[in-house]
């Protein structure tokens, strides 16, 4: 026990499930909205990436894009719904990537597809 170095722990401590989520990469933007609500409906449009070697990165923030200019929210920007909606478009590697990045180190969408294109 004493090589990880943290000895006040139980062992029921170590082995219970992780039960809060870690803080989310993107910073999401102030808004004056009292009520938000994503429906499924809007999830389900979203283009999919995966990661994968053989889909085009550049057309599917074109897609992306275009999807999300049909998306208008009261009280948020364009650049606050894109980073709203982006997480639920990413499967396996991409989805990996995004939440292998550091807490709070993306404040906004042109710093967001910069990284992702990279």
């Amino acid at each position: 026990m004493g090589e990880t170095g943290d000895d006040s722990k139980t062992l029921r401590e170590l082995l219970s499930p992780i039960t809060t989520n870690p803080p989310s990469c993107i910073v999401l933007l102030a808004t004056t909205a009292a009520h938000f609500e994503l429906k499924p409906q809007i999830i389900h449009l979203l283009p999919t990436f995966h990661g994968l070697d053989r889909k085009d990165p550049y057309m599917y923030v074109k897609d992306f894009l275009e999807i999300c200019a049909t998306c208008k929210f009261q009280n948020f920007t364009d650049e606050s719904v894109r980073l709203r909606l982006f997480p639920f478009s990413l499967k396996d590697k991409a989805k990996t990537w995004l939440n292998s990045l550091s807490p709070g180190s993306i404040t906004s969408w042109e710093l967001l597809v910069t990284k992702f294109l990279s």
